[in-house]
């Protein structure tokens, strides 16, 4: 099905769809590409960029150590909150579980080391400019007194580009970053219809929250890479969002 037509029929059943998609062709796709969406966890791209641009100034390290405390764990997704109180990780540890299972106290514990001044200045570096990092992970939509966290999808695309070719941080960092990418745990999204064997190299991070779904990154296709940033509003339950984001991104790769 065309990929038009897949949001098409989404939105019909009342979902909100954001789609940015630079094609191995050069091509480009977009609907509602300049409209803002909740970010959910895709936010923790752009933390992730901010971590490595201070490990590469020599500010941090990834073998830095945090012992976790109480007021560390975070609600919503992940495993830290389930740890107990004293045990070491490493920024490296908390880039990882941040990247490939969204944990959240990860998040909140990064953002506490790179700080939310500077992680906003790098998403506006980055051309990031209707995206921003607005609060802490809680696992909800942000209350009435809160900042949420805004997606762009087109701000997104950019930002994958930028890793891809080495200049969201050095290129070394860069190639790490596209690792923690691959290490991520959910198939049923941007990757959900690709071949379970033979599959090729392909890296993202999802946001969810209630009535929202999201995924952005890229997929390494015979001609060329594929870099998608796919959110969806107001769906019915997270597995139609799902649904919806895999079959987005399945007509994207068609069009590759």
């Amino acid at each position: 099905m065309d990929v038009s037509d897949v949001i098409a029929q989404a939105e019909a059943q009342g979902a909100i769809i954001g789609v940015s998609a630079i094609l191995p062709t050069g091509e480009r796709f977009s609907h509602n590409g300049d409209r803002r969406f909740v970010a959910a966890s895709t936010v923790k791209i752009a933390i992730m960029i901010e971590l490595f641009r201070q490990i590469d100034a020599g500010q941090l390290s990834l073998e830095m150590r945090h012992t976790l405390r109480p007021a560390d764990k975070a609600t919503g997704s992940g495993i830290v909150a389930n740890l107990h109180d004293g045990i070491e990780l490493t920024l490296g540890d908390l880039a990882y579980l941040m990247m490939s299972i969204s944990d959240n106290s990860s998040t909140n514990m990064l953002i506490d080391y790179v700080g939310q001044a500077r992680v906003n200045a790098t998403m506006q570096d980055l051309d990031m400019a209707g995206s921003t990092l607005g609060r802490r992970m809680r696992g909800k939509q942000a209350e009435a007194s809160e900042q949420e966290n805004w997606a762009v999808p087109a701000d997104y695309t950019r930002a994958i580009a930028a890793l891809l070719d080495g200049s969201a941080a050095s290129a070394a960092s860069c190639a790490k970053m596209l690792d923690l990418l691959e290490a991520q745990q959910n198939d049923r999204r941007i990757a959900r219809h690709l071949p379970r064997t033979g599959r090729p190299r392909w890296g993202s991070k999802t946001g969810s929250l209630p009535g929202v779904t999201n995924d952005v990154g890229y997929v390494v296709t015979e001609r060329g890479t594929a870099i998608m940033a796919i959110f969806c509003e107001n769906q019915s339950n997270p597995h139609d969002g799902e649904r919806i984001v895999g079959e987005i991104a399945g007509a994207l790769l068609s069009m590759s």
